[in-house]
């Protein structure tokens, strides 16, 4: 061992026994909280869509658009935040996110119809997209590496509880005050975080005159836009939806958009300035925890769709008792988050992810046995079973993976990481909806009733995405604790 780099490791375990400033635990603070505000926007969508569909007059595959676009739009702006972080530092970063997020919130709240409400969604996922990059690179930046476990347990809970609570907020709201107060009452709660937001935090890291690749950023819409467009196509074309373009379209168009998004980024990169610099894919434990992270994010946002639409048009269930399926799992999700941060940090990440894919596989396979008689205990026992695997999922994979790449790519490490997330999302409802109407539309064609053809494309998207879930639990063990000091070069190899 070198002697600077033993200076850098006492100076690293001295940070760790000391803990964290005041200032520095009040910034993460306030930036959980509005993380927490704004990703649980994520899956109100997921309980109100039928009730949607009804009063606006919209297919499934169309009214899924407020949920998918929101998904989207992160994944299309979420890797500008790399470039955004460097710019623009912590404190007009997060009023910019959170004052996007406020006007969409508005917006959806005075919404007269269905086009503007999805507008309200994109301005909304436009906030949230940069809120979750600059609450882990900060979190990256200024814990010591002997605590990110603990740090990034609490963010598991913003990335993985908001969502799952959603639906028992939505059905709760829609049952007693209608759908815009769905909007409504966040509104009032995002304006008090940004004012004191705006006031208690303060930028933790240098800036630096980086500049945006304007080639990039059409590049990476029309590559993410163009996969996630041509999925949802695959379901308008299953109702038998005029379709503006050939449904092959979008994926040729977004497979050649991403290639050369990528090329690009790779060019640039020798230059340092790629607007998503994939130098992080040079670290094979950010490449095993990515690759999981993909899966894992499509089958809880899948999931998180299908199973409050099964329960309300197949069980006939009301918003709120729809919304209270997933209560459960998300509170036992949040008691988990710290707990598994400190095994994370005692033991490592396999003894977290290997029983934890184990149970997100279970409650995959779980959800193929739904069907007309399913009953409320078991879509909330499957509901328990994912949470508590993602919990112990998540936290491993965030901090294994951000912590294998270099501290001055943290911020480019937390980009890709956000798109991989809202893509994967965005992906995994897409194709859980498709698959779900392609099976029902054909056996509502074969003679079957409404319910027993919702009920064949449900148990349908549940087998697949319990078949991929099997990728999840082989990729498990790869992933390793990395190097506890910063390294001058990438690690994990």
């Amino acid at each position: 061992m070198t002697q600077s780099h033993a200076v850098e490791t006492s100076a690293v375990a001295t940070e760790a026994e000391a803990g964290l400033a005041r200032h520095d635990l009040v910034v993460i603070g306030v930036l959980l909280v509005a993380s927490f505000v704004v990703i649980l926007n994520e899956t109100v969508m997921s309980v109100a869509l039928p009730v949607l569909q009804s009063e606006l007059g919209v297919a499934p595959s169309t009214g899924q658009w407020l949920t998918t676009a929101f998904l989207l739009t992160m994944g299309v702006v979420i890797p500008l935040t790399g470039f955004l972080i460097q710019r623009l530092g912590t404190r007009p970063l997060f009023g910019l996110a959170m004052s996007l997020f406020s006007l969409g919130t508005a917006i959806a709240a005075l919404a007269p119809g269905f086009g503007v409400l999805l507008l309200a969604r994109v301005v909304q996922a436009s906030g949230t997209a940069i809120m979750l990059p600059l609450l882990m690179t900060t979190v990256m930046t200024i814990v010591p590496p002997a605590r990110r476990g603990v740090m990034m347990g609490n963010i598991s809970i913003v990335i993985a509880v908001a969502p799952a609570l959603g639906p028992t907020v939505s059905g709760l709201v829609l049952d007693h005050l209608g759908w815009r107060w769905v909007f409504g009452l966040v509104l009032p709660i995002a304006l008090t975080a940004l004012v004191v937001g705006l006031r208690m935090v303060r930028s933790v890291a240098p800036t630096s005159k980086a500049s945006v690749d304007l080639v990039s950023v059409p590049l990476a819409v029309l590559g993410f836009g163009g996969l996630v467009y041509g999925l949802v196509g695959l379901g308008h074309a299953a109702e038998g939806s005029d379709q503006a373009v050939p449904v092959a379209l979008p994926f040729v168009v977004g497979a050649a958009a991403l290639a050369a998004f990528v090329a690009r980024q790779l060019v640039l990169a020798r230059e340092d300035r790629a607007l998503l610099d994939l130098r992080v894919f040079a670290s094979y434990q950010f490449c095993v925890a990515m690759a999981a992270m993909l899966v894992a994010m499509a089958a809880m946002l899948g999931t998180l769709i299908l199973v409050p639409y099964f329960a309300q048009t197949v069980l006939g269930y009301g918003p709120t008792r729809t919304g209270l399926i997933t209560l459960p799992g998300g509170l036992l999700m949040g008691l988990a988050g710290p707990l598994v941060g400190r095994v994370y940090d005692a033991r490592g990440p396999r003894v977290l992810l290997v029983p934890g894919t184990i149970l997100v596989s279970a409650a995959l396979w779980m959800l193929t046995a739904v069907d007309e008689q399913t009953t409320m205990g078991w879509l909330i026992g499957a509901n328990v079973v994912l949470c508590l695997g993602l919990a112990a999922t998540f936290t491993p994979l965030m901090t294994s993976g951000l912590g294998a790449v270099r501290p001055e790519l943290y911020a480019h490490g937390s980009a890709v990481l956000g798109t991989f997330q809202q893509v994967a999302g965005a992906a995994g409802t897409a194709l859980f909806v498709t698959v779900m109407t392609v099976v029902a539309t054909r056996s509502a064609e074969d003679g079957a009733s409404a319910a027993a053809a919702t009920t064949d494309g449900v148990h349908t998207a549940f087998l697949v995405g319990a078949c991929v879930s099997l990728l999840l639990v082989a990729i498990a063990p790869l992933v390793r604790k990395p190097d506890a000091a910063p390294q001058g070069a990438v690690v994990g190899h």
